[in-house]
């Protein structure tokens, strides 16, 4: 069997005929001219080169097929995957209770089951809260660490292939734990989230939570505002007052490094307001600030090393020991293009804001909105065949919509695209033009930018 590893971590462990299964399925639902091609059957037993050869195969497979938009959002390719999980797991469907948190640290439990897929759970949480169904794609499921001090460390969104449930229960860990939070970047949605109760408290909840965490700084003055509307419980002039903060909106991540503007630099990484902010630590101890503007990138890549156990061969290497690198492609000035990475353990979340950030864009700019997307997903349901509940397409910051089309093709381009930056990058090993998926988001934007 093959380990197939989403996002870092062990999804699902599948046989080579499992997966010959779902490319059949996939070509005769799509047609053989829009599925990548499959490593071939082979008579004999394979020799060792020949098992490495296949499995690098199955592993470009597998990302060329979730890099397309109609093949990776499908429902085929998606409930493939949870199946899988789910029987790696070893869990079987039955009815349980899932605790969900809550930004105050409320905990919401909801009977669900453990085959119910990310939707099916935010469903639920919305359901339990009372949260209207077009206020719903305004918001996510995390999969989050609590830390010592009570905040929490992102680990990822969860994705529509996978059942939070095992998830969550797989990872034999209590410091995991999923969290319900907003999941738009520009705060002129709070808006619409506002004119409900419930989206209210909930927006409210998060803003108060991310202030006492130091996620937005506020100095004594706005200390003393904030403070007041508290008290007098004024939630929306209390919101109101924190959007007009810097870093209001914006997910922090834990301390990392960065080859920016030296290699070794620490680094503090902030996403939001459709950037990526760098509260950067030099090496004379002084603390420099600046942003990337996700419209100023051309394309970036996560990349994982695992380094050589130097224990007996069957041991495996520890999980601290997998390096997570993002690195993106800047434009500095008007012709000088340069990488910068960051080395994180959160690597694969900060590629998921920023792929979330450019989907937003490319909604607004195709004059969609996120209530709109909603509704629209919603009617067009499909059955699952198992049970009643309706089966949807993913959540809308993830969902390969037609807005999305003239950037979505260029995965196609791949290959051609120069790749000047790489091979003078940091990245341990360089990397060559097939060995990643970039994100060529912004050929379609004509952002003023760029």
């Amino acid at each position: 069997a093959y380990n197939i590893h989403v996002n870092g971590v062990l999804h699902c462990r599948v046989r080579y005929s499992q997966l010959l299964g779902l490319h059949e399925q996939l070509r005769k639902e799509y047609g053989a001219n829009v599925v990548p091609a499959f490593p071939p059957k082979k008579i004999f037993t394979l020799t060792p080169a020949e098992v490495e050869q296949r499995r690098e195969q199955l592993e470009k497979y597998m990302q060329a097929v979730r890099q397309d938009p109609t093949l990776g959002g499908s429902e085929t390719f998606n409930s493939f995957l949870r199946k899988a999980q789910q029987e790696t797991q070893q869990i079987p469907t039955e009815e349980v209770v899932l605790e969900v948190l809550l930004s105050n640290g409320q905990k919401v439990k909801v009977t669900i089951l453990t085959s119910d897929q990310t939707e099916d759970v935010l469903e639920a949480v919305a359901s339990k809260l009372d949260l209207p169904d077009d206020l719903i794609g305004y918001f996510s499921l995390f999969l989050v660490r609590e830390t010592k001090d009570g905040a929490f460390s992102f680990v990822r969104k969860l994705q529509e292939f996978e059942l939070p449930y095992v998830s969550v229960t797989s990872l034999h860990n209590p410091e995991f734990r999923i969290i319900l939070r907003k999941s738009y970047w520009d705060s002129s949605y709070d808006d619409d989230v506002m004119e409900h109760r419930v989206g209210l408290n909930l927006l409210y909840a998060q803003t108060v939570s991310d202030i006492e965490h130091g996620w937005i700084p506020v100095n004594k003055e706005q200390h003393r505002q904030l403070k007041s509307l508290q008290e007098k419980v004024s939630k929306k002039e209390f919101i109101r007052l924190a959007q007009t903060l810097k870093y209001y909106g914006y997910l922090k991540f834990d301390p990392c490094v960065t080859d920016f503007p030296e290699k070794g630099c620490h680094v503090v990484v902030s996403a939001g307001n459709n950037e990526l902010n760098f509260q950067v630590r030099l090496p004379n101890e002084q603390i420099k600030e600046g942003s990337f503007k996700v419209t100023r990138m051309r394309c970036w890549r996560v990349t994982s090393s695992v380094p050589m156990s130097n224990g007996p061969s069957g041991s495996s290497p520890g999980k601290s020991e997998v390096k997570l690198e993002l690195a993106f492609e800047y434009l500095m000035s008007k012709d000088r293009l340069q990488w910068v990475t960051i080395t994180s353990p959160q690597a694969i979340m900060l590629s998921i804001c920023l792929q979330s950030m450019v989907d937003e864009l490319m909604v607004k700019k195709s004059g969609g909105s996120i209530r709109k997307m909603f509704r629209r997903r919603v009617n067009g349901a499909l059955r699952r065949s198992e049970s009643q509940q309706a089966v949807k397409s993913p959540p809308l910051l993830d969902s390969p919509d037609a807005s999305r089309e003239p950037m979505a093709k260029l995965s196609s381009k791949l290959t051609s695209v120069s790749l000047r930056g790489i091979s003078h990058s940091s990245s341990a090993n360089d990397v060559g033009t097939n060995d990643f998926h970039g994100n060529y988001a912004f050929e379609g934007i004509g952002d003023e930018d760029l």
